[in-house]
């Protein structure tokens, strides 16, 4: 293809170079090639992941157990726990089947867009849906979403293709043919690749090959799979379960050699070590911590928070500084124009939006645009230097494009100027696209005979590119004193929170043969200033606050003037007195060291570079703080990388900055991020809750046997009990209480440290203690029917069965919170528990009211003085803490031996 000209390539794919395919040939084609997607490693069936179930080691201890049993003829005992495995593996399939679902609708929601031109119109859709002959547009920070060769592209167009040919350094691309045969893949420079990136510049391509056929489709077959990447949570975990393996052994085996010195039959000991074995060993966390996190994650997705990287939903929890973008953020990124200053004087425009209506005044008088020449050229420079499109759609008019460059199209449709008018009057030429060093953008355009440069920038920077100035409609010297005038003018706009651009042109009678920057943008003519207003967004003043009494710091980073910085900053309230507002220039002067000295003072960074982005997530990390950063050009790709949470913008954000961070904001605003940290707290939470729940309710189950073991007493629970109770009891509850609803008060709270383990010596005590109540209570179940009421020893271990299941199932309400009384929480503002709770209790009372499983269990039905005393003693463990909670009320103490200084839910 690279050996086409370019009306070969159109012929060849019976497109259009301008207009593209038309959308019913699309489908058409869409249908006969296929979806543009590299093959995927097929998910695990539904077998494979109920098989899988079965490859953890004390699922084959257990199977090893039911098969001894049956060896030694135990048939009761073999098949009651085969049945225990397998029910077990149903629970786990279910809980894995719904994480898989929820982690592949997650996928799709992230799937990549591209920008198609089909039937003449401009449009973005899913990149899996371009097919061959598509003309795609790609600018600085877009994927190549496809094979292609180009049909235009700026002079300055390069593609990184570093990820598909090894190649470091960006690559200058042209449309010209190119007709040697068999040129290495690297030096084919009117293509572009899939799996590569845009570096600068913007371009236009046919697509040649999609998907499988593309070149990365070759080399890679399949290489994209399904992500199972552990947190660091889940590491911890398994580090903390690996010491309960530990002590697990050692307290089994002074089980086994107790029970067995005492003259127990082998198989009974045995079974009694398997079990206490299977209820030690927290076998379960790390899937559990899995789920949490899938059903965390795509609950966020409605707060329009998509996580890219499950550690980050941890590292959300610690944030404590997030620095962000002020345009489409912090704003609502719907500029309006609201002031011109042209020709030596300043019209106010009225109008709000993107809908082309409002009125030029001076002084409160109307006045007829068209009775002013130098504003209207300045408004058609503002048209003919724009790459967006205003269009009008059934909820109202909205752009195509840049905001910024909208305000300039509305501004100019106010004085009945339409892009399509002018660009008949105007062809393009080629362009010099805005980038972030010199804050200027060039369109050249032919008018006749003669070539028009129109620029837009920066004031302060565009001025001093100009030479020359227009009024009344005549080009004069640009001097000192008109300079400063214009700088006056532009230092009161910005004075009110207003965004400037200045405009300018240069007329050439012949065309410079080299068309950069350095030789267009010089000795321009300047035409006037537009001062515009993204007005922030009502609900980021909310999350500001929020921010500030979760211990959060906001810090604005911005290439706006710096006056329009902090009046912004100070509307939003996080620029309080005493702070301080750096330019990028001021930054430069300081080293690393000292501004990291200073960092803390400044929440606000005006006309800054990529660059200096960089360093500020560094000074900020460098005293210890975990920062978030937002970015959405291409060149903020290293500081969101950098950063301990990257957020990119899923509106205005390039592929290259999606791509490195860990998380996408979908609406693009601030609000978001702050719900996104406050969920990652609550998700966080939840995590530690079933994790307490959990583990404290193993350490009653292995106390009931370990002291009873100890003192001599008959064994309170047959090894089928604790397998049910652990394997089946516990399970629902765990995982109802990882949706458990946010803590109201969990932004109040300082941000936890990273390093924080996730069981605290403060929550190991209080699991001991209160895995020690659990125990006590269904010991004195059964030493009350065993020693006091003589009803036999099936009867005191049904009882010491219900009231283990019971209080723990009692207890899962207590680990809601250790702070906050269940009865101002709410008994059911989470249904789930109430439910998950409910069924497990039916399951218990089915084991002892139910014939065959009478049998199975070796248990006696209750009566209801039995309920009574039940009901009473399970409840305990529930009262216990309801009291203490209270009492910690009372005094308003944060700091007792149960609660960490922060008073949180550990």
């Amino acid at each position: 293809m690279y050996a086409k000209t370019v009306d070969e390539t159109v012929a060849a794919f019976k497109t259009d170079a301008a207009q593209g395919l038309a959308q019913d040939e699309a489908r058409e084609r869409l249908s006969r090639y296929g979806a543009n997607q590299l093959k995927e490693e097929k998910p695990p069936s539904p077998f494979e992941l109920f098989f899988e179930q079965f490859k953890d080691f004390i699922i084959w201890v257990l199977i090893g157990a039911a098969v001894v049993s049956g060896f030694l003829q135990e048939w009761v005992d073999a098949l009651a726990i085969i049945a225990i495995v397998i029910l077990n593996a149903v629970l786990g399939f279910v809980q894995e089947y719904r994480a898989e679902k929820s982690l592949a609708a997650l996928r799709k929601l992230s799937s990549p867009q591209s920008k198609v031109i089909r039937g003449g119109s401009r449009m973005v859709i899913p990149s899996v849906d371009i097919v061959p002959g598509d003309l795609i547009e790609a600018e600085a920070g877009d994927n190549i979403p496809a094979d292609g060769r180009l049909v235009w592209a700026t002079a300055n167009f390069s593609v990184q293709e570093a990820s598909l040919t090894g190649e470091s350094t960006p690559v200058m691309k042209a449309i010209t043919a190119l007709r040697e045969k068999d040129i290495p893949l690297a030096d084919r420079a009117n293509m572009v690749y899939m799996g590569t990136s845009v570096s600068a510049g913007k371009a236009r391509a046919i697509v040649a090959e999609t998907g499988m056929n593309t070149e990365l489709g070759k080399i890679a077959g399949m290489v994209q799979s399904i992500d199972h990447e552990s947190t660091p949570l889940q590491k911890k975990l398994e580090e903390f379960g690996k010491w309960i393996v530990y002590a697990c052994f050692i307290l089994v085996g002074m089980v086994f050699l107790l029970e067995w010195l005492r003259g127990g039959k082998i198989i009974d000991v045995f079974l009694t070590a398997v079990s206490l074995a299977v209820a030690a060993i927290p076998e379960g966390l790390p899937a559990v911590v899995t789920i949490a996190l899938a059903l965390g994650v795509h609950r966020m997705v409605k707060r329009h928070a998509l996580i890219r990287k499950l550690p980050s939903v941890e590292t959300l929890g610690c944030a404590t500084v997030i620095c962000s973008d002020k345009t489409g953020t912090l704003s609502k990124n719907e500029m309006t124009v609201q002031a011109v200053v042209s020709g030596g004087n300043l019209f106010q425009v009225s109008g709000v939006g993107y809908s082309p209506e409002g009125d030029f005044t001076i002084n409160n008088e109307k006045k007829d645009p068209r009775d002013f020449p130098d504003l209207g050229t300045m408004l058609a420079a503002g048209v003919l230097c724009n790459a967006s499109e205003l269009v009008e759609s059934p909820g109202g008019y909205k752009i195509i494009g840049d905001p910024t460059e909208g305000a300039l199209l509305t501004l100019a449709a106010k004085a009945g100027l339409t892009k399509n008018k002018l660009e008949a009057a105007y062809p393009f030429l080629t362009e010099i696209p805005f980038d972030s060093e010199r804050k200027k953008m060039t369109v050249i355009r032919r008018h006749e005979n003669r070539y028009t440069a129109f620029v837009k920038g920066a004031p302060d920077i565009l001025l001093h590119n100009c030479s020359r100035i227009e009024k009344n409609g005549i080009v004069e010297e640009l001097t000192e004193t008109a300079k400063d005038s214009i700088q006056k003018a532009n230092n009161e706009l910005t004075g009110r929170a207003m965004r400037v651009l200045a405009l300018a042109y240069r007329r050439f009678d012949t065309l410079p043969e080299v068309q950069d920057s350095a030789t267009i943008e010089q000795d321009l003519t300047f035409l006037g200033l537009a001062a515009m207003i993204d007005p922030p967004r009502e609900e980021v003043k909310d999350a500001i606050k929020e921010c500030n009494s979760a211990g959060i710091r906001t810090v604005m980073i911005t290439g706006d003037h710096k006056n329009t910085a902090v009046a912004i900053a100070r509307h939003l309230g996080f620029f309080p007195e005493g702070s301080a507002a750096l330019t990028g220039e001021e930054l430069d002067a300081l080293n690393d060291e000292e501004l990291a000295a200073r960092v803390e003072s400044i929440p606000v960074y005006a006309r800054v570079s990529p660059e200096h982005k960089l360093r500020i997530v560094r000074a900020w990390r460098s005293r210890g703080e975990v920062v978030a950063m937002t970015g959405d050009g291409v060149n903020d790709a290293p500081a969101v990388k950098e950063a301990d949470i990257g957020v990119a913008m899923g509106i205005t954000g390039t592929d290259v900055t999606k791509e490195v961070s860990d998380m996408v904001v979908t609406d693009d605003n601030f609000a978001s991020i702050v719900a996104a940290v406050e969920e990652g707290r609550g998700i966080y939470d939840n995590i530690k809750k079933f994790v307490h729940y959990l583990l404290s309710c193993n350490v009653g189950e292995i106390m009931v046997m370990f002291v009873a073991s100890l003192i001599g007493m008959p064994v309170p629970l047959l090894p089928i009990h604790i397998l049910w109770v652990n394997l089946v009891t516990d399970g629902l509850p765990a995982l109802a209480l990882g949706v458990d609803p946010v803590d109201p008060y969990i932004m109040k709270r300082r941000p936890r440290s990273p390093h924080e383990p996730v069981v605290t010596k403060e929550m190991a005590i209080i699991m001991l203690l209160q895995g020690a109540f659990i125990a006590l209570c269904s010991l004195g179940a059964f030493c009350l029917v065993y020693y006091i009421e003589e009803e036999g020893i099936a009867r005191a271990r049904t009882a010491a069965f219900v009231v283990l299941s019971c209080s723990q199932l009692f207890h899962a309400f207590n680990c809601r919170s250790m702070k906050v009384s269940l009865f101002r929480l709410g008994v059911v503002t989470n249904p789930q528990l109430v439910v998950a709770t409910g069924i497990s209790f039916l399951l218990s009372m089915m084991v002892v009211y139910v014939p065959f499983f009478k049998t199975v269990f070796k248990t006696e039905p209750l009566g209801l003085a039995d309920w009574v005393l039940v009901v009473g003693i399970s409840s305990l463990p529930l009262w216990a803490m309801e009291v203490i909670k209270l009492f910690h009320q009372s005094k308003n103490s944060p700091t007792l031996p149960l609660f960490n200084k922060e008073g949180d839910n550990t």
